[in-house]
């Protein structure tokens, strides 16, 4: 009878390890990304991001408040621009371009969702 209640403790504890192993898988799976819409009628784009071979050129560029930055995608690898903070996600692509207006200042870093080395910032200087 020892043995019996032992086996059932063990089997239980082996449970509940796999149901808390499972919860934190869920936790840290990846948050699916949802496109925010280009701004492709901006008027005062300031400056173009060349997105191809695994690399932002420029990567790092300087703006002001109301201006907007231009990813023109080129190349056969899929890529996308995705900031930190999800302001601004595009759709992963080839070819085309992606635009985004910064009305607020401050520095916006962001990457491609699937080439993790390919990394920029934005800084938006206040006025």
């Amino acid at each position: 009878m020892t043995e019996l209640i032992g086996r059932r403790a063990f089997l239980a504890s082996v449970g509940a390890a796999g149901l808390g192993a499972a919860a934190l898988l869920v936790g840290c799976a990846p948050t699916e990304l949802v496109p925010v819409p280009s701004d492709e009628d901006a008027t005062d784009v300031a400056v173009t991001v060349q997105v191809s071979d695994n690399r932002f050129e420029p990567a790092e560029v300087t703006i002001k408040p109301g201006q907007a930055v231009r990813w023109e995608f080129l190349g056969t690898a899929k890529h996308d621009v995705v900031s930190d903070d999800r302001t601004f996600v595009s759709e992963l692509m080839r070819e085309g371009s992606y635009t985004h207006v910064f009305d607020d200042a401050g520095k916006f870093p962001y990457l491609c969702s699937i080439h993790s080395e390919m990394r920029g910032v934005v800084t938006v200087e206040s006025l």
